[in-house]
């Protein structure tokens, strides 16, 4: 069994998860999903320790993902952190609402404080070895 915490990233934008991956692989098992369809099929077959959430995708957006997660029985208890560019209240308030459990505003974070959120979650959740 891998002791690693596992992770699913959905994020459409290249860049941005090929950082991100980079950037948890010491520590995590990484998974990429590139549009909400994927990422939502891959929450139900690989069950993370943490999801990784974009809202701006294609297929389903961030918030039909996390309001799908969140009715699936077998994985409406694994935390969510929506971590987007959308910055407005309303955004951040629908994201709160649907059951994430954070709400990370890309610009406003740097990779490393995104992993320490990460880590404080799933230290919180009692998930983190």
């Amino acid at each position: 069994m891998n002791k690693k915490p596992v992770i699913v990233l959905v994020e459409d934008d290249d860049f941005i998860s090929e950082m991100y991956a980079l950037k948890f692989k010491d520590g995590y098992d990484v998974h990429v999903a590139r549009d909400g369809a994927e990422g939502l099929e891959m929450i139900k077959k690989v069950k993370p320790d943490l999801v990784l959430l974009d809202i701006i995708l294609p297929q389903l957006d961030g918030f039909e993902v996390l309001e799908r997660v969140k009715k699936e029985e077998s994985v409406k208890d694994i935390p969510v952190i929506l971590l987007t560019n959308l910055g407005q209240k309303q955004n951040v308030k629908k994201g709160l609402r649907l059951g994430a459990v954070d709400y990370v505003i890309k610009a406003h974070y740097t990779p490393s404080e995104v992993v320490e959120k990460v880590n404080k979650v799933l230290a919180d959740a009692g998930r983190r070895a």
